[in-house]
């Protein structure tokens, strides 16, 4: 019997690879996390069920949300803000029952989320789990490159798409609060996002 691996999943093509290169070895679940602000949860739940792998949505405090915000608005950008987040969701999947391998899309590149490796090792050992991220080793291109083969995607500019992930709550959580004028400062400009589609399966 394979062991279970939970997969941190955002709907995209980073995360959605990742759930895949870990199937050959893994009994792989996806986890999105949800703090309510947008209804990101069914998204990811029909995009999860489109290349045919369990989901389940994780809820932590909005508290964490809000810590975020004031974290972004203080720094004058997310970065930090993104990390913290995904630092406080490592630790509360790690405390879930029946969690014991933990991975995630974060690639080679990514400045944001980013886990030193230090970081990593301490993770593990204080929570008895185990931690990765297949894309580690990968730049964008060769990643590209494997979503070919794999994946069917659509792409769009950020601040127009619905994604899954904690930018996009902590957008509208900071709209809400300080305006989209403002919110819109303190994020880079918009760039290419992807949604899944559908799984390419030979």
């Amino acid at each position: 019997m394979k062991t279970k691996a939970h997969v941190l999943f955002s709907g995209g093509k980073d995360s959605s690879l990742s759930a895949i290169l870990l199937e050959p070895f893994f009994d792989v679940h996806l986890v999105t996390c949800n703090f309510g602000i947008l209804p990101t949860g069914p998204i990811a739940a029909d995009i999860a069920r489109e290349i045919g792998f369990p989901h389940q949505i994780l809820k932590p405090d909005v508290s964490v949300l809000e810590e975020a915000a004031k974290t972004a608005q203080k720094d004058g950008f997310p970065n930090q803000a993104i990390n913290d987040i995904h630092r406080h969701v490592l630790a509360l999947l790690a405390k879930t029952d029946g969690v014991s391998v933990i991975a995630d899309g974060l690639r080679r590149d990514d400045r944001v989320p980013h886990v030193p490796l230090p970081e990593i090792q301490s993770f593990e050992s204080k929570n008895k789990v185990l931690y990765c991220s297949p894309l580690m080793g990968f730049g964008r291109a060769t990643i590209n490159k494997m979503i070919d083969s794999h994946l069917v995607i659509t792409e769009e500019e950020s601040a127009g798409m619905l994604k899954c992930d904690y930018e996009a709550e902590l957008r509208e959580y900071l709209s809400q609060d300080i305006g989209e004028e403002a919110t819109h400062k303190l994020f880079p400009k918009s760039h290419k996002q992807s949604r899944v589609i559908s799984r390419i399966r030979k």
